[in-house]
């Protein structure tokens, strides 16, 4: 099986239809559709079941689309840490969703720097699902992931800390003044229509509310009126005074992960990992 053999199925496989896959591949769909079919005959299966409205994956389409973006994920991150060896201070990528985990992200860069033989760490600032993403597809080395919100699949994890979540409101409204509140009486304000983020694959559930990219665009709406969202306690540390956090009691738990893919041989990985966990 050849790289761009492989480059090929997981475009396809992450796009579910040939026109969007050739565009996304700079190509044109008539060479796209023979290297498919081409890779299914050297595999002896079919990979792909395709009619005249729908291509979908098979059990074993769905087994090399975790395979590949694995594989090439890894051939990104060699080439990355390659092309750095000749570097004087060896490098680390650190992808992280922008807004989040400030106290967190502060005291690990800190830490860490301190420590004999550290590496250069680069921060990836990452829109929601992206710092997730950069991990698999080999721009980052690690990522500070926080669950369930994001997707842990087919990465190593380390738990640092669990916390519960608050509800973000316009520092005037009625609801910011109470001591605590519960899940309904934020998501059934007929003023305030919940935030709505996006899924990983970009598309954003159905709901009033507007669809939100990063934190900097929440917090501006919330604080105009225009929406209100519950989210991790950490990530409403320094907000401004037209800003107010409720602690939201029945919200789910959110857990702060340091994450990097299974096949990471990276001692400048590991020295990161070991020191986030002894924060």
């Amino acid at each position: 099986m050849e790289l761009r053999e492989l480059r090929y199925f997981v475009a396809l496989a992450e796009e579910l239809h040939f026109g969007r896959a050739a565009q996304r591949l700079g190509m044109s769909q008539p060479p796209l559709s023979r290297a498919i079919t081409q890779l299914e005959r050297r595999l002896g299966t079919v990979l792909l079941e395709r009619t005249s409205r729908r291509v979908a994956l098979t059990a074993a389409g769905e087994v090399l689309l975790a395979e590949g973006r694995a594989i090439l994920g890894a051939v990104t991150a060699a080439e990355r840490h390659t092309r750095g060896a000749a570097a004087t201070r060896p490098g680390l990528v650190l992808a992280v969703k922008s807004g989040t985990a400030g106290d967190l992200l502060k005291k690990l860069l800190d830490a860490y720097a301190a420590e004999p033989g550290a590496a250069t760490v680069e921060l990836l600032l990452c829109e929601a699902h992206q710092h997730r993403l950069a991990v698999r597809d080999g721009r980052a080395d690690v990522a500070l992931l926080h669950l369930p919100f994001d997707s842990a699949a087919g990465l190593d994890t380390e738990t640092l800390f669990t916390e519960g979540q608050v509800a973000i409101l316009p520092a005037a409204h009625p609801l910011a003044a109470r001591a605590r509140l519960r899940t309904a009486d934020v998501t059934t304000l007929p003023d305030l229509p919940t935030a709505r983020w996006p899924d990983p694959g970009g598309g954003y559930p159905e709901g009033p509310g507007p669809e939100i990219r990063n934190l900097t665009q929440l917090f501006q709406l919330v604080a105009l009126g225009r929406t209100t969202v519950v989210l991790p306690a950490s990530a409403a540390t320094d907000l401004s005074p037209d800003l107010a956090a409720v602690p939201v009691l029945d919200a789910p738990l959110v857990t702060t992960a340091i994450a990097w893919p299974p096949h990471s041989r990276l001692r400048t990985v590991a020295d990161l990992v070991r020191v986030a966990t002894c924060l």
